[in-house]
């Protein structure tokens, strides 16, 4: 039998999966019927972006057109770097793959390796602290943190003026131009060598280092004077050879060698110093700032630790003393002791 009149096509059949329907018309794209063998699916609408695109063919990653609910994008493509991923998602910095703008991404926003939570690759400087590379990492040089993202460490070579540091020369010696990491200036206390012959950590003249840090010149006493280096002369020695400071010349002198470097300033027992009346210094020795001052020295003797006096002058030399004694005028046997 031939198609009835209004029928627009007629096959013979009642399947709905050819090129006829049974409905007897033509079947397309769109009718609610799957063309087997050239549609995939058909959803009876003309809609893109649901399962079944308006060319019968099911929606999938890839085909260029935006899966709605199911897809972010879709720029009809299976390139992972070029804004939309081969699954369709929208690139983002943490999804685990580089995009065109980031440095790297290593699929997490974690701020402490070497990819930071900005897709940024991490580098001193950035603020971050990337864990077991950097100390630190103020962004700068801070009280906490060198601007190379150490602690901050006088002696590292590092000056971080943030931190107070004028200067680091990576050692901590005290000669030179850069002392705790401070610029070496005269009155600091620290010698520096070949710059400075004395360093007394204060600005005052007259003091045994002047205010340039020069050594102050030594008065005529501290450079003419005459030594007493007689070993016999030591409070150490008792009973010893007995000798007496008379005659005995008024001048300036030094205690030096086995005599010892000064006058010791308490009494020595009887027969001391090679001598039976031993002289000792009563009072102090003086400061350098003191220059030359009047002194009595004692003699001990018969239970009398000043029995017999004279008078004498001291001055400090900074690195020693002279004394200035005269001749033991009240007879013998008597004489000057030196200590250490």
């Amino acid at each position: 039998m031939g198609p009835f009149a209004g029928d627009v096509h007629d096959n013979g059949n009642d399947v709905d999966t050819d090129d006829c329907l049974s409905t007897c018309v033509a079947a397309k794209c769109g009718d609610g019927a799957v063309f087997e063998g050239t549609e995939e699916c058909d959803d009876g609408n003309m809609v893109d972006t649901d399962a079944c695109l308006n060319s019968c063919a099911k929606a999938k990653c890839g085909d260029g057109v935006v899966w709605e609910s199911v897809e972010a994008c879709d720029d009809g493509n299976m390139v992972d770097g070029d804004g939309c991923t081969n699954m369709c998602a929208s690139a983002s910095c943490g999804d685990g793959i580089v995009q065109m703008g980031e440095e790297c991404d290593d699929g997490n926003n974690v701020d402490t390796d070497a990819c930071t939570a900005m897709c940024i690759n991490a580098k001193c400087g950035d603020g971050k602290v990337q864990m077991g590379v950097e100390a630190c990492d103020d962004g700068m040089a801070t009280m906490a943190c060198d601007a190379d993202c150490t602690a901050p460490l006088c002696g590292d070579g590092v000056v971080n003026m943030a931190a107070g540091e004028a200067c680091d020369d990576g050692n901590m010696v005290d000669t030179d131009a850069c002392v705790a990491c401070k610029a070496a200036k005269c009155g600091d206390g620290k010698v520096q060598a070949g710059v400075e012959e004395c360093d007394d950590a204060n600005m005052v003249n007259g003091d045994g280092c002047e205010n340039t840090c020069k050594k102050t010149p030594l008065p005529a006493e501290c450079v003419n004077y005459v030594q007493l280096s007689d070993s016999f002369r030591n409070v150490a020695v008792i009973n010893g050879p007995v000798g007496c400071d008379n005659p005995f010349t008024q001048q300036w002198y030094r205690f030096t060698g086995a005599a010892g470097t000064r006058m010791p300033t308490s009494a020595p027992p009887t027969y001391a110093c090679g001598t039976h009346a031993p002289g000792w210094l009563n009072g102090s020795n003086p400061t350098v700032q003191e220059g030359a001052v009047a002194r009595t020295v004692c003699f001990n003797w018969s239970g009398n630790i000043c029995n017999w006096s004279e008078p004498a002058q001291v001055r400090n030399c900074g690195d020693f003393y002279v004394y200035y004694l005269k001749n033991v005028s009240w007879g013998c046997n008597g004489r000057y002791c030196g200590t250490n």
